[in-house]
């Protein structure tokens, strides 16, 4: 599962890491939390790639009212091309989600431990990677349009296992391309790359637990 994350890395770093030629900027977030705007990559028509900002919480185009669909934030990779929510977004509306890492906890409640996972790197390296993620647009019976998006999870891998049996499907930078790519119309052509990250990829730190509280959005040095 993944159910908060952060993306602190600066806008020039992002569009050079995803190859996206786009001016959109945005502020540094610690803690991004469900149902607000997130950033995304996608394909973007003549221009290539695009950054778009979406609101993270999945709704499919056929919902009526969303006051009565439940929050979708994550979709699990194995179910995803059978699942009504997910099928068609899996086929045509696939993204890539910026982030340098996201939470988990361990122990029990109030007293939950918060721990950053993100890409071990050489001093001075970029915690850049990037997230599996579908999106949708959404059109309401007023003409209102929404586009929300959620990240796609596996099996943790032996890193991950120790504090969750979940973790988001995280895409190298060669397979960019590939998962973008929904001109086939078909998913058959991507389901090798629904699998856990390499065991050596991540890292797990531990960091302060004002990242517990959603609406704390500052800097957050390790313990």
């Amino acid at each position: 599962m993944c159910s908060r994350y952060s993306l602190t890395s600066p806008p020039e770093a992002v569009r050079s890491y995803f190859r996206v030629h786009d001016t959109t900027t945005f502020p540094p977030r610690h803690n991004i939390a469900p149902t607000q705007p997130v950033l995304i990559v996608r394909k973007g028509g003549r221009e290539g790639r695009e950054l778009r900002l979406v609101r993270w919480a999945l709704l499919p185009p056929w919902v009526k009212d969303p006051r009565e669909f439940a929050v979708i934030i994550n979709a699990r990779a194995e179910t995803a091309a059978e699942k009504p929510s997910f099928r068609g977004a899996l086929r045509h509306r696939r993204c890539l989600v910026p982030t340098d890492g996201f939470y988990e906890w361990t122990g029990v409640a109030r007293a939950k431990v918060p721990h950053l996972i993100r890409p071990r790197v050489q001093a001075g390296g970029s915690h850049l990677m990037a997230m599996a993620g579908l999106w949708e647009h959404w059109v309401g019976a007023d003409g209102s349009e929404l586009e929300t998006m959620a990240i796609l999870t596996t099996a943790a891998n032996a890193t991950l296992s120790a504090i969750h049996d979940r973790m988001p499907v995280i895409l190298a930078p060669a397979d960019f391309d590939r998962w973008l790519d929904c001109t086939p119309g078909s998913a058959e052509g991507i389901m090798d790359l629904l699998r856990p990250a390499c065991d050596d990829l991540l890292e797990i730190v531990s960091v302060n637990p004002k990242i517990n509280n959603s609406r704390y959005d500052g800097p957050l040095e390790s313990t």
